[in-house]
């Protein structure tokens, strides 16, 4: 893509978002994902053949979406060259996800500044796959910052990479892999083997955009708060504590988030009603509180402009 095309779709993306009367590539992939599954359960497969079930699926999803963005930009392009830019920007919007995240991200916000706890779990539970109906309000100020610094690559910074490496095709591929692995890559007994692939992929993909995602957050910390200190505590605790998270990236921008806000991020979480221990990201040199789910979507924001100038600069060299 060019430059304009990326300022075009992150513009497209801040002003509409994700509206849900609006089809969406990745609410197919996740119904997609879900048939599947249920399909391969019905069969009754052994261990083994769900592990070859959820790799055909965690290859086959990605290239579909690949193959089909790639076919509607060029049926596009054979019309006129600014149809297909304009599907491919709108494509391209589609991958991103800041605005949708700001959306819940401040409906949280909003319902704990009105005092209303309830409501705040509800908006909390839209974006966060842990059980919600009992947490309380540090608790899910915890879950929506957590959301907001691992969002902030997955759903934002590295489709914005992908878009820049190799356009809305890519960018498409990217999210029905992520998408996957939100869907089915669990470590529970239900989803271990068959979505074994989709999470070690996943992995893969947000390798290298974890990393920038988490060093963005500590030069953002700096700007947003106006302190040095912040990027630096950032920076260090990202040293510290990145690597202590189960997941080999999820940890490097939660770490960034907790150190720039002074914050302990981690702990315990329930899903499904199970109990799951995760290790402390940072210190708690404050306590959790509505003022940094707003501070930390503003961290995210401040990183993704910077992420934004960034490509579009290397896109203009």
């Amino acid at each position: 893509m060019t430059a304009m095309e990326v300022v075009a779709a992150c513009a497209l993306d801040a002003a509409v978002g994700d509206p849900r009367i609006v089809p969406h590539p990745v609410r197919w992939m996740g119904s997609l994902s879900a048939y599947v599954h249920q399909w391969v359960r019905a069969l009754g497969m052994a261990p083994r053949s769900l592990r070859a079930a959820g790799t055909v699926l965690a290859l086959g999803l990605p290239a579909m979406a690949f193959m089909v963005g790639w076919m509607l930009i060029a049926a596009g392009m054979a019309v006129h060259d600014w149809i297909g830019q304009g599907i491919g920007i709108c494509l391209a919007s589609t991958t991103l996800a800041w605005r949708d995240l700001v959306d819940h991200v401040r409906a949280v916000s909003r319902a704990l500044k009105s005092g209303s706890l309830e409501r705040a779990r509800n908006a909390v539970g839209l974006i966060v796959g842990r059980d919600t109906q009992n947490l309380s309000e540090e608790e899910v100020v915890r879950a929506a910052v957590e959301t907001t610094a691992e969002s902030a690559c997955d759903g934002v910074i590295a489709p914005l990479l992908f878009l820049v490496v190799g356009g809305p095709s890519l960018a498409l591929a990217y999210k029905a892999v992520s998408t996957l692995d939100s869907m089915v890559g669990h470590r529970d007994e239900e989803y271990r083997d068959f979505g074994w692939a989709s999470a070690r992929l996943d992995d893969l993909a947000n390798w290298i955009p974890a990393r920038i995602t988490a060093w963005l957050i500590a030069a953002a910390a700096g700007l947003v708060l106006l302190s040095a200190k912040s990027a630096k505590r950032s920076g260090a605790i990202l040293l510290r504590d990145g690597h202590k998270h189960p997941s080999p990236n999820s940890g490097r921008p939660e770490a960034a988030m907790a150190g720039a806000l002074g914050v302990q991020l981690g702990g315990v979480n329930f899903y499904g009603g199970r109990r799951a221990e995760r290790p402390v990201l940072g210190d708690a040199e404050a306590p959790l509180s509505a003022r940094h789910v707003d501070r930390a979507e503003r961290i995210m924001t401040a990183a993704y402009v910077m992420a934004i100038v960034g490509v579009v600069g290397a896109l203009s060299w």
